[in-house]
């Protein structure tokens, strides 16, 4: 299976269906709650989509440049930006629409608490610390070459900071909006694992399993496959339900805040 094929299967046709429901939703004016209402979805949906291109593009180079995965050069176009294809570079594209897209659906159907407990700095504190000494252990990892847990630290020095920041800022509040965090990430990281389990198998990409630990789900998926999807699909969710929170505008500065408005509108 090509790889733009893979794309067209297993992103372009739900992401088709997303945007013919959100195209009825606006037909039928269905509003997002009013906390979550503090910009436009659409800027910041796009500003996720910048990040994730400029922020994934040189790590996902290394990757491939060092081997940690690789791709079937006849099952793509040929077109290539560093060391990697065109189609991947199209993936963080689709994908963030995608996470983006679906998260609106259910945001608009899956109605938080109507009173926010802010959490106490402890209750954010505790969590963000234990995500400290899991990125230093994986720096570790790096530092002394240790090859099994090569990719698997790559992507957790990679994704943590951010993550990191987005819980400083506002881990009370994601878990306000619990249900509509953990539905969307988790369904999304459950369907992307399956479609790449698949294209694994059809042999559109490989791992290489000397830079991994040699975990895999159901016989195919390895784990730090699995781990990908819940890092990038975490920082599209947590970014999307924080930014748009009305509850994580009272917590930045009066400078930020300005120059935030003037992006998301």
């Amino acid at each position: 299976m090509t790889y733009f094929n893979f794309l067209l299967q297993f992103i372009g046709l739900p992401l088709l269906v997303l945007v013919v429901l959100t195209w009825l939703d606006s037909q039928q004016k269905k509003p997002l709650p009013l906390t979550l209402q503090g910009g436009s979805f659409w800027r910041v949906l796009l500003a996720h989509v910048v990040v994730a291109v400029v922020y994934t593009t040189p790590w996902d180079n290394y990757l491939v440049a060092t081997g940690v995965w690789w791709y079937n050069p006849q099952l793509v176009t040929g077109v290539v930006i560093g060391w990697v294809p065109l189609e991947e570079y199209t993936f963080f594209v689709v994908q963030t629409f995608l996470a983006g897209l679906w998260w609106l659906y259910l945001a608009k159907r899956l109605l938080p608490p109507k009173r926010f407990n802010e959490g106490r700095f402890l209750w954010r504190a505790i969590p963000l610390f234990s995500l400290g000494v899991l990125w230093f252990i994986m720096a570790l990892i790096l530092v002394f070459r240790w090859s099994p847990g090569t990719y698997l630290a790559l992507e957790l020095t990679w994704a943590l900071p951010p993550i990191m920041l987005q819980w400083a800022l506002g881990a009370d509040i994601l878990w306000h909006y619990r249900r509509l965090v953990f539905t969307s990430l988790g369904s999304l990281v459950v369907y992307l694992s399956l479609a790449d389990s698949y294209a694994i198998q059809m042999g559109t990409w490989a791992i290489d399993p000397a830079q991994t630990l040699g975990f895999h789900l159901g016989n195919t998926l390895p784990l730090e496959e699995f781990v990908f999807f819940l890092l990038t699909n975490s920082l599209i969710i947590f970014g999307l339900t924080l930014m748009l929170a009305t509850h994580s505008q009272q917590r930045v500065s009066p400078e930020i805040l300005r120059w935030f408005k003037i992006v998301i509108g």
